[in-house]
C-alpha cells in the first residue's frame, strides 16, 4: 500500500537559507517553481539561452540563467 505524504509530514526548514534551481520552466518545472517559492524557498530557474519561457519566467518572479549557472549558483 503506497504511504500518502502530507505538507505536515515536510520539515521546510531543511531549506532555510538554500538556494533551489529548477532546470525547464515547461509544465512541470513552472508548476515545481512556483510551488516552492509560495512555499517560502529560494528559488531560481535555469534554461537554454534563446529559450521562449525565460521571459515568462521572469515575469512571475524568478531569476533566471543557463543550466549550467542556475546549477553553479543554487545549493539544490
Amino acid at each position: 500500500m503506497a504511504k500518502i505524504f502530507y505538507e505536515s509530514d515536510c520539515d521546510l526548514s531543511l531549506l532555510d537559507g538554500k538556494t533551489v534551481a529548477i532546470i525547464g520552466y515547461g509544465s512541470q518545472g513552472h508548476a515545481h517553481a512556483l510551488n516552492l517559492k509560495e512555499s517560502g524557498v529560494k528559488v531560481i530557474v535555469g534554461l537554454y539561452e534563446g529559450s521562449k519561457s525565460w521571459k515568462k519566467a521572469e515575469e512571475q518572479g524568478f531569476e533566471v540563467y543557463t543550466s549550467a549557472e542556475a546549477a553553479k549558483k543554487a545549493d539544490i
